[in-house]
């Protein structure tokens, strides 16, 4: 029998719609290849396009296109399902494959959907505006004609969210040589997005990672809905985060903290002058706070479903369960101490006690602390 791979429907979709979507575009980009080619050995009928126009606008229909994209909009949302090469394509798999399949699970259905067409949809109408201010600054047609597609705004997007999740975990990679906290992943990812696209060229990707990041962050920190209270049969909600971990200033280095926060803070202070944002009470604080340590000792020891199960909120049957099965465990070792003792010898220093102890992450520190 094969092994079956188990994913949610919402991230088996979406990996579905990336791998058709990608080869439709791999097709498209070839046929203009061809096209290309034959122009370049026959002369071009006066009046038509040249060819580098035709290479870069064949897949408008797919692809963000900044002089095109007014005419078909639905490219803000096809354009993040939409890869250049294999290699970018098999990145992005993976990264729904284990990322899309942790938070799912962790959030739900409806929330993940939510997190990915804000994040999709926002990231690409940023680039958009961001070429088209730079058609119009330097008139370079080629800014004008660029193909904005990718999923790197998901990926910056992901990572913001373990960082949430599971800000305290660390990585381990090769035997134990390089050991690396969750937290920092989303700062180094956009370092070397934006390393790449001054070295080597890839704009578009280095603009769709610091989109993904300041539109998952935004959403994560202030509209999306968090649960508090996790032990009760209903838990409360309220929307944003605002746990100290989750502050913008945390992304950073914990020796540019004192730095990067009162910069924060001063933006911050303005959003909410300009009524951007709402501003966050003690209450909320303390809620986000008693969040991030109910997650640290639920079993959030897991990282994108590689390291172990995603935790989050613990439904009511499991808390009964895991109560029942303490409660059960303590029994059991009386009888063994009570049936030892009847025999003569001491249960406790013969046999020894058992007891249970819940699941616990690696966020051990304080939430409060980075």
């Amino acid at each position: 029998m094969h092994p079956r791979i188990n994913l949610p429907p919402l991230t088996r979709a979406i990996i579905v719609v990336e791998l058709c979507l990608s080869l439709i575009a791999g097709a498209l980009r070839y046929s203009a290849w061809v096209s290309r080619a034959a122009a370049n050995n026959n002369a071009a009928p006066l009046g038509s396009p040249p060819p580098e126009f035709l290479a870069s606008t064949r897949i408008q229909y797919l692809t963000v296109v900044p002089a095109l994209s007014i005419i078909y909009p639905w490219t803000l949302v096809t354009a993040s399902f939409v890869e250049a090469n294999i290699f970018t394509l098999v990145i992005t798999l993976a990264t729904f494959f284990y990322g899309g399949k942790y938070l799912e699970r962790a959030w739900g259905g409806s929330e993940f959907a939510k997190f990915l067409g804000v994040v999709c949809v926002v990231s690409n109408v940023v680039a958009l505006g961001v070429y088209v201010i730079w058609y119009a600054v330097t008139g370079s047609i080629e800014r004008n004609f660029t193909s904005i597609s990718g999923g790197v705004a998901f990926q910056a997007g992901f990572l913001v969210a373990f960082k949430q999740l599971v800000p305290e975990h660390t990585v381990t990679l090769f035997k134990g040589i390089i050991k690396m906290r969750v937290k920092h992943f989303p700062a180094l990812f956009l370092l070397f997005t934006f390393i790449s696209g001054l070295i080597i060229g890839t704009d578009v990707a280095a603009i769709l990672a610091i989109n993904g990041f300041f539109t998952s962050w935004v959403y994560l920190r202030f509209f999306k809905k968090q649960y508090v209270d996790l032990s009760a049969s209903q838990p409360t909600s309220l929307r944003g985060d605002a746990s100290e971990t989750f502050a913008f200033a945390h992304f950073f280095p914990d020796r540019m903290y004192p730095v990067v926060s009162p910069i924060t803070n001063m933006v911050y202070a303005a959003c909410v002058a300009m009524r951007l944002c709402t501003p966050f009470s003690d209450e909320d604080v303390q809620a986000g706070n008693n969040r991030v340590v109910a997650q640290s000792t639920a079993g959030m020891g897991g990282f994108a479903g590689i390291l172990g199960p995603p935790g989050g909120r613990l439904s009511a049957a499991r808390q009964e369960a895991e109560r029942r099965r303490a409660l059960a465990l303590k029994v059991l070792d009386q009888r063994l101490q009570a049936a030892t003792t009847v025999g003569g010898r001491s249960g406790g220093e013969v046999l020894g006690g058992t007891s249970f102890t819940p699941e616990e992450g690696e966020g051990g520190r304080s939430a409060g602390q980075s």
